[in-house]
């Protein structure tokens, strides 16, 4: 793991993320896209591990896989993936956000590099622990492109690592935002699973604490703290 040092106090605070804080009915499952069916997860999980070709199964972390991993590892390690970088780049009309105040979704966008964690998973029973990890990241057909092995490295060696929502020129929901107009977006959606806000501030926090520091998210959790000291109290 990155050698811990005094993380570095962030202008978005937990009183910010209560100030957005709302509740939200859960919608339940969109019909907008097919949904993966068990054996859908099934086949995938055994096409994923023969692209790994027996390696070690690793999982490269970069945003809230580092906070709330919930699944079993038994070796975590700083590691740098090359050629790809955190954004704030899919659009979300649920779980984050609502169709009326979208929201937007941490990915991997190409270009620059990307400090992260990767966490080695125990040997026994691979495809049933690649089941329900897919079972916990994607839910449908067109998830399946965001998914890839990459290489990274961890001092001196390099090995791939599964990863999540990299992104694809086949994903509808891609966007490139300026970075003004995602903080603004980011201070405002909330879902029935939080707020952006909050996803944002957990993110950022874990990462100073383990050392890793993101220009790109600690430039935008500044400007998301400002967005949301100037709405008013109801949070419109």
């Amino acid at each position: 793991m990155p050698e811990k040092r005094s993380p570095r106090p962030l202008d978005l605070t937990e009183a910010h993320v209560a100030k957005v804080t709302r509740p939200v009915a859960d919608p339940g499952p969109s019909n907008r896209f097919a949904r993966l069916t068990d054996q859908d997860f099934d086949t995938l999980a055994t096409r994923m591990l023969a692209l790994n070709a027996g390696n070690a199964f690793w999982v490269f972390a970069y945003g809230s896989l580092i906070w709330k991993p919930a699944f079993d590892h038994v070796e975590a390690r700083a590691c740098i993936a090359h050629g790809w970088r955190r954004s704030f780049c899919i659009n979300m009309t649920g779980w984050r956000g609502t169709p009326e105040v979208p929201g937007l979704m941490l990915a991997l966008d190409r270009g620059g590099a990307c400090a992260g964690v990767a966490y080695r998973m125990p040997k026994d029973d691979p495809h049933g622990r690649m089941v329900r990890l897919l079972k916990r990241e994607i839910a449908t057909e067109v998830d399946i492109p965001a998914l890839r092995w990459l290489t990274v490295r961890a001092g001196g060696e390099q090995f791939r690592a599964l990863t999540f929502y990299c992104t694809s020129a086949t994903d509808p929901d891609l966007v490139r935002l300026p970075l003004a107009t995602q903080a603004a977006r980011i201070a405002r959606a909330a879902g029935h699973a939080g707020s952006c806000a909050e996803y944002l501030h957990n993110t950022v926090a874990h990462l100073e604490a383990l050392g890793i520091r993101d220009s790109y998210l600690w430039q935008l959790q500044a400007l998301v703290a400002a967005e949301i000291d100037a709405l008013p109290t109801d949070g419109s």
